[in-house]
């Protein structure tokens, strides 16, 4: 039985949510494997909208068993809100069908008010962070001082550890002329959440072994996009995780033969949320009509997304970077009736002619894209199941498409319903 890791292979809002809950009907186990509730994956099922951030797209089916690995930092109080969120709207999650590694990061308060106070005072220069204290939760998970999810089991020594953190983040407090946080009181709040995450909790790596072991088929969700990488990415406008497939092995404590197939979910055209360079950005009429066309807002954040052509650069970097075995390209439908089409083969910075996006910050900001023009389609893609229902220029863009990248199109997704899917090749069958 084949493992199948979903990445995004642009900045994120690719369209993963939709493809990951097609897919996990095919899987037996679904794992969120980095990242935290700043991600925002929109399902639609049966005409009702989910919005997940920090859970698992496995969930919305309670037959299968979701985890939340070590590679997540994890919101508590979050957490539970949002599975109280999706049970108002019909959905159980119980520690029968969800488990969360014990091994795991949390997200403590001053970690979300760091995150808002640093943007404050970056000012224009800010990240463009979604202020959910991602960053300084695996800030301290690498420093060595977090608290886990294991952690709040442990109430004899919790003090102790709050204590450690608190040496080091109040004195950011006292640097910026903020209060300093008590420690006693993070602590009462820590142990009055534990009895409600604790029995969440579980060797997660024992349990995703015990699966493989048992020929159970797992599915691997990643979350934002290749670009938004720590060491990949357009650092420093980046996320604070390593988004690649890799790291799905790494965020669950799995070894690299884990993954079978490595599927990326590439957006018809390019968007980006926040700040960093964007060398395929339209700023005119086009690219609000993409937007507006596409509903190009965050799911976490509500903030409008950036809108571009589709960048055939960034793809093709992420295809070697990720090992993507076929994409998943969503939202052509969004593309109909556009007489034209622009695709991005290449950069110019400096009058050099670059293949791959530099890793120098500097030249990333002076790229200029190098545009193939594409003829567009008057008909509609919306809905379409198969091949002999898209419009042949409409094929046409698709194979280019995967030349460019150097990667085939396994699915191809029509709207954002479930079933309107185009399947090509199942990552599951190799």
């Amino acid at each position: 039985m084949a493992n199948v890791v979903v990445i995004g292979s642009q900045w994120g809002d690719e369209g993963k949510g939709k493809i990951v809950d097609w897919l996990s009907e095919r899987a037996d186990v679904v794992v969120r494997f980095q990242g935290g509730n700043n991600a925002g994956h929109t399902l639609v099922i049966d005409g009702v909208t989910f919005k997940l951030h920090l859970l698992p797209s496995g969930v919305v089916r309670p037959e299968k068993l979701s985890i939340i690995g070590n590679g997540v930092v994890i919101d508590p109080w979050a957490f539970l809100e949002e599975i109280e969120t999706i049970r108002e709207q019909g959905v159980t999650v119980t520690p029968d069908n969800l488990r969360i590694a014990e091994n795991a990061i949390l997200i403590l308060p001053l970690h979300k008010d760091l995150d808002l106070a640093r943007e404050r005072a970056l000012g224009k220069d800010k990240i463009g962070t979604t202020g959910r204290g991602i960053g300084p939760a695996y800030e301290d998970k690498v420093a060595r001082r977090a608290i886990r999810v294991g952690d709040l089991g442990e109430s004899d020594v919790l003090m102790e550890r709050i204590g450690k953190l608190l040496l080091h983040h109040n004195a950011l407090q006292r640097g910026m002329g903020e209060p300093e946080i008590d420690g006693a009181d993070l602590k009462a709040r820590l142990e009055e959440i534990a009895p409600k995450i604790m029995p969440f909790t579980g060797v997660v790596w024992q349990t995703l072994d015990d699966a493989r072991r048992d020929g159970k088929r797992i599915l691997f969700e990643g979350a934002q996009g290749t670009m938004l990488d720590i060491d990949h990415g357009t650092y420093p406008f980046v996320t604070s995780s390593n988004t690649v497939a890799a790291q799905a092995a790494v965020g669950s404590g799995q070894g690299p033969n884990a993954i079978d197939y490595v599927l990326g979910i590439t957006k018809a055209y390019t968007t980006r949320v926040g700040s960093g360079p964007f060398p395929s950005e339209l700023t005119d009429d086009v690219g609000q009509g993409l937007g507006e066309r596409g509903k190009e807002f965050g799911t976490t954040t509500g903030r409008p997304r950036r809108c571009g052509w589709f960048d055939g650069v960034l793809v093709r970097q992420s295809v070697k970077v990720n090992g993507i075995s076929g994409i998943a390209l969503t939202k052509l439908d969004i593309l109909d009736g556009m007489e034209e089409l622009k695709v991005c083969t290449g950069y110019m910075i400096d009058g050099e002619k670059f293949d791959h996006l530099p890793g120098s910050s500097v030249r990333q900001a002076k790229a200029k894209p190098i545009y193939e023009v594409m003829e567009g389609w008057s008909e509609s893609t919306q809905g379409a199941r198969s091949w002999a229902d898209l419009p042949a220029t409409a094929i046409k863009y698709i194979r280019r498409i995967e030349e460019i990248i150097d990667a085939p199109v396994a699915l191809l997704s029509t709207s954002p319903k479930r079933e309107d899917v185009i399947l090509v090749h199942d990552p599951f069958a190799d």
